[in-house]
């Protein structure tokens, strides 16, 4: 027998999905509670709650945005992946910096090998634009060994970004999506922290 829902929870239920399709993230109890002009982010919480007891949706105690939806439970890849904002250098060893969140996504469906380490970076700047990655995207990245062509997060001479990795005919440099911007060629060093295999975007 199906759960009846309201037409409200209805609605939330499908703002909810609709969030998580298009940015990899659940909305925060403020964002619903602005999207649906409730008064206040309790009212929005009750209406997770009231969810959570039909058994359409699941809530991670302690963790912000943390709502999965039952279907997805026996996924086995779903995982929650750090994001970070500006990468510091030396990402990858203890300097490492604290996630600004986490969002929870499904590996293998981005192409990921589910073993290796992944981690979600915001994008600043518009360095990679002819590669459709704009300022605010979020990109998810993998951590394994580069193949040409791959866009990476590399650390190069002590800076972090975000461009396409050349090797060829003995040569290894960084290159930009974008003619306004110089390829990256390392005088000293050139470490991959990730390879990118998925983007996220918000709609606009």
């Amino acid at each position: 027998m199906a759960t009846k829902l309201t037409s409200r929870q209805k609605e939330i239920l499908e703002y909810l999905h609709k969030s998580s399709r298009t940015t990899g993230l659940m909305p925060s109890t403020r964002e619903l509670q602005h999207y649906f002009g409730f008064a206040s982010q309790t009212a929005a919480m009750s209406h997770l709650r009231a969810l959570e007891k039909k058994g359409v949706i699941q809530r991670v105690p302690g963790k912000a945005r943390a709502v999965i939806f039952p279907e997805e439970l026996d996924r086995e890849e779903i995982r929650d992946i750090p994001i970070y904002g500006r990468i510091a250098a030396g990402y990858g060893d203890s300097t490492a910096p604290e996630p600004e969140g986490c969002l929870s996504i499904d590996i293998t469906s981005l192409g990921g090998r589910g073993k290796n380490e992944t981690f979600a970076l915001r994008v600043r700047g518009e360095s990679m634009i002819d590669a459709h990655i704009c300022d605010g995207d979020t990109v998810i990245l993998e951590k394994r060994e580069a193949r040409n062509g791959d866009i990476v997060a590399a650390l190069i001479d002590g800076e972090t970004t975000l461009k396409r990795f050349i090797s060829q005919k003995g040569k290894t440099y960084l290159q930009a999506e974008n003619p306004k911007f110089p390829d990256l060629i390392p005088t000293d060093e050139l470490i991959i922290q990730g390879v990118m295999i998925a983007l996220l975007r918000k709609a606009a």
